[in-house]
């Protein structure tokens, strides 16, 4: 018998999204809860908070591993969904909280891109996926979990990678723990 084990995704159907007494600091890990601060922005928080913990004298990947971190560009950044739909599901991101694309300056707009491209070439090479999902959803109609910080989705899909679980479960498969993804992508994001 295969065991489903996602145990992840549980916080986040549950509505349980953050750690018990963290509720209102979405993005922040236990890891890095020393940081004093609340930006009332998931992505925001994951950053200042990295960056607090590294100032403080966290080693600069043990930090980022605690957020999925795996690069930061100049004006965007890219990690790991925390809850993805498949795996390898990374998420494009800039540092400027804005919540539409029209508002992005020009230079993070085209970094946005270049990191797209970047994320189709690592997710090819370590996933070697049949197609690839890249979207932005702007807007919470739109189905943006986080409507108010602009950010692109990318996944890796595989034919037959749709199942009964998504549809009557709201559950998603995936074969491996965001640990051994974030070091996978990671690891290959540092060789080009």
């Amino acid at each position: 018998m295969d065991r489903l084990w996602t145990p992840w995704r549980y916080a986040y159907i549950s509505g349980q999204i953050a750690e018990p007494g963290h509720a209102s600091r979405k993005g922040v890990p236990e890891a890095l809860s020393a940081w004093p601060g609340d930006l009332h922005c998931v992505f925001c928080n994951m950053i200042a908070s990295v960056d607090h913990a590294i100032a403080h004298g966290m080693v600069h990947d043990e930090a980022e591993k605690a957020v999925w971190l795996l690069h930061r560009g100049e004006h965007c950044f890219l990690c790991l969904n925390a809850f993805p739909y498949s795996t390898g599901h990374l998420l494009i991101v800039p540092y400027q909280h804005l919540a539409g694309l029209a508002e992005l300056p020009a230079p993070a707009a085209q970094e946005m891109m270049r990191l797209a491209q970047t994320s189709e070439t690592v997710l090819r090479q370590t996933y070697k996926p049949d197609g690839l999902n890249l979207g932005i959803n702007l807007g919470e109609a739109a189905g943006a979990g986080v409507a108010a910080h602009l950010h692109m989705h990318a996944l890796p899909r595989w034919i037959g990678d749709a199942n009964f679980m998504s549809v009557i479960a709201e559950t998603r498969i995936l074969p491996e723990t965001l640990e051994t993804t974030w070091s996978k992508l990671r690891r290959r994001l540092s060789s080009l």
